[in-house]
């Protein structure tokens, strides 16, 4: 994990619900390893993207979305 996606990672998990963590790690590697394997791109992003979002605690789901509206950008 890169630096980049270490600071990703502590992002999202203190915005997941206590009892969705074990699934939203699991998420995270998945894109992680898409990364490292080049396959990470805006059509797996769409479609990953609700996933992520049904972890994510409600009052911290707009801020998630920001942040993930940011890095579709830059892919």
């Amino acid at each position: 994990m890169n630096q980049g996606q270490q600071m990703f990672y502590n992002f999202f998990i203190e915005r997941v619900k206590d009892e969705k963590k074990v699934e939203a790690k699991t998420l995270l590697e998945e894109g992680f390893a898409r990364q490292a394997a080049g396959t990470f791109d805006k059509a797996y992003f769409q479609e990953i993207m609700p996933k992520y979002y049904e972890l994510v605690k409600p009052e911290a789901l707009e801020e998630v979305k920001e942040a993930m509206a940011h890095f579709r950008s830059n892919l």
